[in-house]
């Protein structure tokens, strides 16, 4: 029986679709190995020593995926994604360390984290972990792909919460049926004018929902 070329890709852990990442890691051998791993697969890598590099680094370009080493010595991995859950709570993290026990992967897990890698982990263990998280997330691809699917999730949540249909939201915003239903699915990039009128009739901020998207 014929297989899929996708599962056949799966199977061999090939590379996710190119992502922009974070590592944090007190080990610079391993962040060596592990930027050049990625960079190879055409992932953007940006390797941090220390809590504040990786923070800097979130700050000045939020990344798709941080990858969080729990054992650092002096610095605290559990403080450090604490810290990553109040600025960023949407952020996608994922744990690595060298002494995994159950307890600390409860006590990760209950901060929302999306997976577990255990040192020495394989690169198509890595690999396969990002592409999971690439498809359960939406992320990779350009910016404004990002933005487009973050806005249509938003608007979608919104109306949702508030119980509306497409047909009272586009009532109340004065926007077609289809139009939000396009934005909604993330099959085009709202105007200005559109996204105000839409945000003012669900009684929501444009700047929190392009926050949320990492802009």
């Amino acid at each position: 029986m014929s297989r899929d070329p996708s599962e056949s890709a799966a199977a061999l852990g090939a590379p996710a679709a190119p992502l922009s990442i974070v590592a944090l890691d007190d080990d610079a051998d391993f962040r060596q190995y592990l930027g050049d791993a990625l960079r190879t697969d055409g992932h953007d890598v940006r390797a941090a020593g220390t809590p504040d590099e990786c923070f800097r680094f979130c700050e000045e370009r939020l990344p798709d995926i941080v990858l969080l080493d729990m054992k650092m010595g002096r610095h605290s991995g559990e403080a450090v994604l604490q810290d990553l859950r109040k600025r960023w709570p949407r952020l996608c993290v994922v744990v690595i360390t060298g002494y995994p026990s159950l307890e600390t992967m409860r006590r990760t897990f209950k901060q929302d984290v999306y997976d577990y890698l255990a040192k020495p982990f394989s690169l198509e263990e890595l690999r396969n972990v990002l592409r999971g998280a690439a498809e359960s997330f939406q992320l990779g691809g350009l910016p404004q792909d990002r933005l487009r699917r973050e806005l249509g999730k938003q608007v979608r949540l919104s109306r949702t919460q508030r119980g509306w249909t497409l047909k009272e939201l586009g009532e109340a915003a004065g926007v077609s049926i289809s139009q939000i239903s396009s934005i909604e699915r993330g099959a085009h990039m709202p105007s200005v004018e559109s996204l105000l009128a839409v945000s003012a009739a669900l009684g929501a901020k444009p700047s929190e929902w392009l926050a949320d998207a990492g802009f």
